[in-house]
Order: structure tokens, then sequence, then C-alpha cells
């Protein structure tokens, strides 16, 4: 169980978190172990975070004969990842159509970033993000050094699993 203050996971206090394999390095707030991972989780290195692009998103007024420029941001997200240790993941929607380019920013034990209004350049953006939430202690991705995009285009911040606010 997860426990914070009312407005999310307090500042000053240092989460840390420990993986069988990586010894104590932080991953975020503290690490919710579950019986169940996803297969990206076993994929990433311990520590790395996770960027979900969706690949259907488009912008108003463009055709279906065009590539779609959500699947332009993952290309472009995927070369900027090399050699970071942050995974990529393509998928076909995240529900942010109103909003699209959409991409999130996870890593376990930490916030989930939803972000949206992003264009096919902000792949270097996300990347730089993830790497911000993959060495936040607290869990929560810095706003000092956050991307402008990645300011921007908040869409939610969602609590890891097992969280509860302290009353």
């Amino acid at each position: 169980m997860i426990r914070s203050w009312p407005g999310g996971v307090p500042r000053g206090r240092s989460l840390r978190t420990k993986h069988p394999d990586s010894g104590d390095r932080p991953c975020g707030a503290a690490r919710v172990d579950s019986e169940q991972s996803s297969e990206t989780d076993i994929l990433a290195p311990a520590g790395a975070a996770t960027v979900y692009v969706c690949v259907t998103c488009r912008h108003a007024g463009t055709t279906d004969s065009e590539p779609p420029p959500g699947a332009i941001l993952a290309a472009a997200a995927t070369k900027a990842a090399e050699g970071s240790g942050v995974v990529i993941q393509p998928v076909r929607c995240l529900a942010n159509c109103t909003r699209g380019l959409s991409a999130a920013v996870r890593c376990n034990g930490s916030w989930t970033y939803i972000f949206g209004g992003l264009d096919a350049a902000c792949g270097p953006a996300l990347v730089d993000g993830a790497r911000l939430l993959a060495g936040a202690s607290d869990g929560i991705m810095p706003w000092r050094g956050r991307p402008q995009p990645l300011k921007r285009g908040l869409i939610a911040r969602v609590p890891p699993m097992n969280f509860e606010e302290l009353e």
C-alpha cells in the first residue's frame, strides 16, 4: 500500500524502491509488487520508464491516405530513445482523440503521466520526460527540467496501483 498526503506524493520524503535486479536504485514512489506484470515490464530493464505512444492519432483535417502523425511521433520517440534505456511501446489508441497526438509515460511504482496536444517532433521530449520520471525518487516527474511540450500538454497524472491518500 502506498500512502500520501492530499494532493499527491509528499515532496522532501524519499520513497526508494528496490527491484530484485537493481539493488537500491530508485524508480519512483514506493514499488507496488504485483503478481501480474505486463510483457513490457518484463522486457524493460529494471528502473526503466516506458512511453506508450498512440500510433493511430491524427490531427483534424488529415486523411486516411497519410501516415498517421501518431506513427511518426512513435518513430521519432523510438529513434530518440536509442541507447537511453527508455522503452517505447506503440499502442493503437489512448482514447484522447480530441487532444491528440497523445502519449503516456510510466515507470513501475511511479505516477503515470498522460500527455496530449503533441506533435510529431515531440519524440525527444517524451524520452527526456521518461528519464526524469525514472530518476525521480518520489515517483513524480519534476516540473523543473521537464520539456515544454510536457508542461503544456499534461492531460492527467494517474497514481500508482494501491495508492491511498492520507487523511
